[in-house]
């Protein structure tokens, strides 16, 4: 089996901004609808994909009836995930092929997909008419009405009337909320004129290449969700992103419902120093330059944006976004784009001095922020190349010399890497064994082991981790675990433990021409020395933060056609004794009931995921800016009593709004630091129970 694997779950969902030229997108005149038409390439290329899905993923399905009618599904969500352009006849008409896609695929008869897309393109091309026209009247925010924010579980319009009244409140919305964030009636009317003209203009610039892949992703996603249909242009772009010479501005984004959304910042790159952009932040406009006209992208593909953020080292990008929790508060960022060092994404060390009437203590923290290892430095021969293992273990030795307590593994937001580095991390704190197992698509078990006797600390050890630590950070946490080697803290992970691999269709093909593109296959799933798997579950930590969304709203658990949990033999390993975790668990829990830190991130965090689930909105001006008000007095509290805890002075509306930059990043430091000083608080108890029965047993 293959080693080193670079299980990066992100890339399954997300593109990362990396240094190319930007597409300009010249206008073209439409694709003749007549045109869109499967090629050979096509049904060439589907064949394949079908073959191999079925002899090598690891949890096939097969292509009946009810995977036909998923994979239909699933086609509507990706060309009209608001439903918002078929009406119910529409569908209906649809629904004729849902038993009957199985058949077609198997003989890569793909004219269903292709005419199921052209009436797509054709209901988007009326409906934007109309939306066009309803934009030249006038509204009245005076009515006392809501709008509908989630449509992608609704029932569909009954008819074209049904449709124009979703449409009418839909832009009522959008208007009201450009006017509340401070652009003027005519601006806020052009800005969304542009909007779905553009709409139009890129549903009819879509080739047969991109109905193909549309609709192959709607098969690959039906069977499991990391799985994925690459065209040739868009394994391209996979290439650029996987280089190992990172430019751009470092920020890893995503698709939600019409917005483009930040899904992790890269640490190290200009996103990550400038600071002003975190996870969950919509971007909603971006501009070239200092000067450059800021260009609306709600609702354009996601290629599309990375392309146009993406741009030359040392060239300026703008971009408007919307930060998590908010509606109608936008701000703008200026981002140099720039190299993204290998150094700066490297794991970085501090010391946390606990200071109370039970004694002092010192605790390392290392922050790990991925899995890396140069394996370009390392296949030409150099001996000093980049890697994690390495890195770690020079951290271990200064904090050595600063005669350190205990030591903190920080792999929050930590989502993978180099399956040998985590092992090889794993090993500096074991002295031999197994670390994990792979279990391929044919059921046979390889195991990574830690062959290395020597261990670089063998002192108390703690793993913080959350929600968004995935693959190479659960084999690290699970294995920590498992030999008890350690206390796991912080909330469960993300459940990424599968392992994808791409694959070249042209290998499949000698008849082939053109490129045929690259399937990203899931072929194996991690399992942990103790038998359990870290897919779906993830790892639960032996101390649980106090959880700021449910289980089953993140992570791998929140994935359609998540691959389940399961279980192998267990593996004979050391064990290690961790004492007293019930009453470290309980001095934690009484600690932060006093915590100002905890209450602000939970008070924040609630506050968050009740506006994220807020299904619809009021489109009555009034309402809308009372509840904004109240939500903005809400946020503005919330800081002020973290604020007022720790000693500084409360804030005024304003004086937030204008705070210094420098000022803001030292409360964003500390804000960062609340659940890393916590961690050390739980390892210092924990070392002190240690010593106190220590000292008992003698």
């Amino acid at each position: 089996m293959r080693k080193n694997w670079f299980l990066n779950w992100k890339m399954a969902t997300a593109l990362c901004l990396l240094c190319v030229a930007p597409l300009v997108w010249a206008k073209v005149q439409p694709i003749d609808p007549e045109s869109l038409e499967p090629n050979s390439d096509h049904r060439r290329a589907a064949a394949i994909i079908i073959r191999v899905v079925d002899a090598y993923h690891y949890h096939p399905r097969d292509l009946d009836d009810a995977l036909s009618e998923e994979i239909l599904r699933r086609y509507l969500d990706l060309l009209d995930p608001s439903r918002s352009f078929f009406t119910i006849k529409d569908v209906e008409n649809i629904d004729l092929y849902k038993d009957r896609l199985d058949d077609a695929l198997k003989r890569s008869a793909l004219q269903p997909a292709f005419n199921i897309f052209k009436l797509h393109r054709t209901r988007v091309e009326r409906r934007i008419d109309r939306v066009l026209k309803r934009l030249q009247q006038p509204f009245d925010y005076t009515l006392d009405e809501s709008w509908q924010l989630d449509r992608s579980e609704a029932e569909w319009a009954k008819n074209e009337a049904e449709l124009d009244e979703i449409w009418r409140k839909r832009l009522k919305g959008e208007l009201l909320s450009l006017r509340l964030s401070g652009k003027e009636e005519d601006k806020a009317l052009e800005t969304l004129q542009k909007r779905y003209t553009n709409l139009r203009n890129r549903i009819e610039q879509m080739d047969s290449n991109d109905v193909f892949q549309t609709f192959m992703l709607a098969y690959t996603q039906s069977i499991e969700p990391h799985t994925a249909y690459m065209s040739p242009r868009a394994s391209e772009n996979f290439d650029i992103n996987m280089s190992l010479s990172l430019e751009g501005v470092g920020l890893v984004l995503k698709t939600e419902d019409e917005y483009t959304v930040v899904e992790r910042v890269v640490p190290g790159g200009p996103a990550d120093e400038n600071g002003q952009i975190s996870r969950d932040f919509k971007i909603i406009g971006v501009a070239q330059g200092t000067d450059g006209e800021i260009e609306d992208i709600i609702g354009w593909r996601l290629q599309d944006v990375v392309q146009k953020i993406r741009g030359k080292k040392g060239s300026i990008v703008r971009l408007e976004v919307i930060p998590a929790g908010a509606v109608q508060k936008h701000k703008l960022v200026k981002l140099e784009r720039n190299k993204i060092k290998l150094e700066d994404q490297a794991a970085k060390a501090q010391v946390i001095d606990i200071e109370d009437k039970e004694g002092d203590m010192r605790i390392g923290v290392i922050d790990i922020p991925a899995f890396y290892r140069d394996f370009q430095a390392e296949m030409d021969g150099d001996k000093n190349f980049r890697s994690t293992t390495r890195d770690v273990k020079k951290l271990l030795l200064d904090l050595k010399k600063q005669n350190v307590d205990g030591i903190v593994i920080d792999l929050r937001n930590n989502g993978g890497g180099s399956l040998t580095e985590a092992t090889s991390l794993t090993g500096l704190f074991i002295k031999r064994g197994p670390v994990v197992q792979v279990k391929d698509s044919q059921g046979e078990l390889e195991i990574e082991r830690d062959t290395d006797s020597s261990v670089a600390w063998d002192g108390p050890l703690a793993i913080l981790v959350n929600r968004n630590s995935a693959s190479a950070s659960e084999i690290l946490a699970g294995a920590i675990q498992d030999y008890q080697r350690g206390l796991i803290i912080g909330e469960p992970t993300f459940g990424k433990g599968t392992v994808q691999t791409l694959i070249d269709l042209n290998r499949f093909s000698r008849s082939a021409d053109e490129p045929l593109g690259r399937l990203r296959l899931t072929m194996a799933q991690f399992f942990r020395v103790s038998g359990a798997s870290t897919q779906y579950r993830g790892v639960v930590p032996d101390i649980l933060y106090p959880m700021m969304i449910t289980d089953d709203e993140s992570g791998e658990r929140s994935l359609d056609n998540a691959i389940p949990w399961a279980r192998v033999s267990h593996l004979k390993h050391d064990k290690s004794s961790l004492m007293g975790i019930s009453n470290v668990r309980e001095k934690h829990y009484k600690r932060i009931e006093k915590e100002p830190g905890f209450d602000f991130l939970i008070s924040e965090a609630r506050l968050i995921k009740d506006i994220n689930d807020q299904e619809s909105m009021s489109v009555n001006e009034e309402k809308r800016k009372r509840s904004w008000d109240l939500r903005e007095h809400k946020q503005l509290q919330i800081r002020n009593t973290y604020r007022i805890a720790r000693g500084l002075k409360p804030l005024s509306k304003e004086e937030l709004e204008n705070k210094d930059h420098d000022e803001d990043e030292a409360e964003a430091d500390a804000i960062e630091l609340i659940q890393s000083r916590e961690a050390a608080h739980i390892l210092a108890d924990q070392i002190r129970l240690t010593r106190g029965m220590t000292v008992s047993a003698n």
